[in-house]
């Protein structure tokens, strides 16, 4: 039995996962999560097999943050990022955090379902749409070091970054995310430097054309 975790922030997307997976006599769901710290704990809880998660979840812990932590304090439990993101960035992150897996929300049950044996069985499992931007990145150099600015980020600076790009102050990020004001703002300036930004608008119009608020 191929036990699954579910994380995503609506609970109508976890009940669909959950009636397609548990027609399949081989796996069962043993727990589910709304956010990335709900989603490290169930996972600490109940071992599962796989867990299925969204990206884009509620600030305080996202998705990609959760992916990376679960990812070394539990590897056991194989990762598959699911999600509505066919964007290279997206799926840049999540595999460096230590995702087995990328599936698009759009993609068949069937897709799904052969995504867990894949991963389970010890294999990789991307969507075809994503494999085949990634290799074209990786065969044809896609993109100019400044494009690729973002890959210098850790996963932490890519959460603050999006946040004080919404708008957040240092304040309310370091209440959002746990983090003294302080430590937020050393990362700040890590961003702005790393980036070569020098305001708050350079740092919106790059997040934006980088399409990275949501990951």
């Amino acid at each position: 039995m191929i036990r699954i975790v579910l994380a995503d922030d609506h609970e109508i997307v976890r009940s669909g996962f959950r009636m397609l997976i548990e027609q399949d006599p081989e796996m069962a769901v043993v727990g589910e999560a709304a956010d990335g710290m709900q989603a490290y704990e169930v996972v600490a809880k109940e071992k599962p097999d796989v867990l299925l998660m969204d990206i884009s979840m509620p600030p305080g812990q996202s998705g990609l943050v959760a992916c990376e932590r679960i990812a070394k304090d539990h590897p056991h439990t194989r990762i598959i990022i699911v999600t509505m993101f066919a964007e290279p960035e997206y799926l840049y992150f999540t595999l460096r955090g230590g995702a087995s897996g990328y599936v698009l929300k759009n993609s068949s049950s069937e897709e799904l379902l052969g995504a867990v044996k894949s991963v389970v069985g010890g294999g990789t499992y991307i969507h075809p749409k994503m494999a085949a931007s990634l290799t074209k990145q990786l065969f044809t150099g896609d993109g100019s070091e400044a494009d690729a600015s973002y890959k210098k980020l850790s996963t932490r600076e890519l959460e603050i970054l999006q946040l004080l790009a919404k708008g957040y102050t240092n304040k309310e990020i370091s209440e959002l995310i746990f983090l003294s004001v302080k430590t937020v703002e050393a990362h700040r300036s890590k961003i702005y430097a790393k980036l070569g930004l020098k305001t708050r608008a350079d740092l919106v119009a790059y997040a934006m054309a980088h399409k990275l608020l949501d990951i």
